[in-house]
Order: C-alpha cells, then sequence, then structure tokens
C-alpha cells in the first residue's frame, strides 16, 4: 500500500456526515471547508443564511458536498428540526462540530444579566442542547465523534472574559461528561481549544500595539494563530485515525500554555 492510500485510509472523511454549529464563522467554516475537502458532506448550520451560502459556495466549487441550514441554538424546537432535516437528507449523522459562540468583553462588574444570559445561553446551552439532539442518531449507529470547541480561557483566563470563559469551561465538562457515558456507544468527545486567533472579530485586538505585544510575549511561536490552523487536529479527530482518543483538550495554540517567549537564558544552541 502507497503512503497516499495508507493516509487516505487514516485521515480520509469519506462516506461520513458532519454538522456544524457556527458553520459562518472564521473558524467554523475554515473546519468545514478541510473536512468537505478531506471527502465530507458537511450540514452547515448558522443564523447567517448570507455566509452559510458563501461557504457552501466555496465547497461546492471544489467539488465538494454542502448543505445550508438555519439554525438558532438556543431554540430547542428549532435544533430538533434541523436534525431531522439533515438526517432525512444525509441518512445519518457521524460527527458534530459545535463551534457556536459569543463573547463580549468587559469587566466582571460590568456585565449585566442579559449579556451574562445571552453567552450562557449560546456557548452553554447551545451546545448542551445541540448535543442532546444528535447524540441518539449517533447511539443508533453505534458510531460518533462529538468535537467541542473550547478556548484559551479554559487553562487561562483574559481580563474581560469572565462569563465567555466560565462558558468555555463548562464545555470541556460537558466534553468529559459525553466521553465517559457514551463511550458505550463508540461515541467518542474531544476539545479542541484554540489559542490567540487572528479572525475578523479579532482583528481590532491584533492591531493595538499593546494588546497584540502582550499576546506575542505569550505565544511560543511568535505569531497569532489562524482558522486554518484549527483544520488539522480537527479532522484528525473525525477521522478513524483517533479511535482510541477521547475525552481529552487539545490546545492549538503555538505554545502558550506551555509558557510562551522564553526570559532571557544562556545556551550555546
Amino acid at each position: 500500500m502507497s503512503i497516499a492510500e495508507n493516509l487516505e485510509k487514516m485521515f480520509s472523511l469519506q462516506g461520513k456526515v458532519v454538522v456544524f454549529t457556527g458553520a459562518a464563522g472564521d473558524i467554523g467554516s475554515a473546519i468545514a471547508e478541510g473536512m468537505a475537502a478531506a471527502g465530507a458532506a458537511v450540514a452547515l448550520c448558522d443564523i447567517n443564511k448570507k455566509v452559510l451560502d458563501e461557504v457552501r459556495t466555496r465547497i461546492e466549487e471544489k467539488n465538494g458536498t454542502a448543505s445550508c441550514h438555519l439554525l438558532d441554538v438556543t431554540k430547542k424546537d428549532d435544533i430538533v428540526r434541523r436534525m431531522e432535516e439533515i438526517v432525512k437528507r444525509y441518512g445519518r449523522i457521524d460527527v458534530l462540530v459545535n463551534c457556536a459562540g459569543i463573547n463580549k468583553r468587559e469587566g466582571f462588574m460590568d456585565v449585566d444579566e442579559a449579556t451574562y444570559d445571552r453567552i450562557m445561553n449560546i456557548n452553554m446551552k447551545g451546545v448542551f442542547q445541540v448535543t442532546q439532539a444528535v447524540a441518539p442518531y449517533m447511539k443508533q449507529r453505534d458510531s460518533g465523534s462529538i468535537i467541542n470547541i473550547g478556548s484559551h480561557n479554559t487553562g487561562s483566563i483574559l481580563g474581560g472574559c469572565a462569563v465567555y470563559g466560565a462558558t468555555k469551561c463548562g464545555v470541556l465538562s460537558f466534553t468529559k461528561s459525553m466521553a465517559v457515558e457514551w463511550a458505550k456507544y463508540n461515541i467518542r468527545a474531544n476539545c479542541v481549544s484554540p489559542g490567540h486567533i487572528k479572525t475578523q472579530l479579532t482583528t481590532p485586538t491584533w492591531a493595538h500595539p499593546e494588546r497584540s505585544k502582550y499576546l506575542l510575549d505569550r505565544i511560543a511561536l511568535n505569531r497569532p494563530g489562524y482558522p486554518g490552523d484549527i483544520v488539522g487536529v480537527c479532522i484528525l479527530l473525525a477521522s478513524e485515525a483517533s479511535a482510541y482518543i477521547t475525552g481529552t483538550e487539545i490546545r492549538v495554540d503555538g505554545g502558550c500554555i506551555a509558557g510562551g517567549q522564553p526570559w532571557p537564558y544562556d545556551t550555546e544552541f
């Protein structure tokens, strides 16, 4: 068997159906396009129809398979209908990528109840409700992979991220519960936690002279992450190459949590 054949056997997503929430976002769309290029049929879910259509078009232009599904992850009835719609279209759900999420950077004492509820409802309750709707379909097939998108804030909190950080820590806890409870159905669950990723939403942060220096000083690879940096590990977790990986958090952060830029030290290397 050739190298290409071996790699395809391990990592191909051919024949798999992947459901994405937050598919209109920079990270969600990058993962969706990457998985489609690896052979998956991708069901793109979000509230932003215009951007969903653009993502689908890019995938189809590269001969991939994709469909768009308007979904508000805070509405349980909407979630149930969309999952039924997807299963009716494709016949199965093999992989779920929970990527929908929001944030509002403000101090702990500045958060009002409405903001607290909105972040909690999308970031935590959304993951909970979508996964509850999808898991029974995976159980029927005795197979599945759930990929929850976490955050740098599961391990190191930034100022102004109190509620967001709490939700992402909750998502990590959800991930471990899913892995433990559903292993008997061959359903795996893992959390991918991006570090400081440059997206449309974070461009002002990276353009800020003080904040960008603060971040780069804490990233060993001394550069921002990009949505494309998240794709490979998600393909791994969706594929058979990760058949014995479950209940874990994988950080894609350029060495940020590991220690960032080292202090000056003597070395001949």
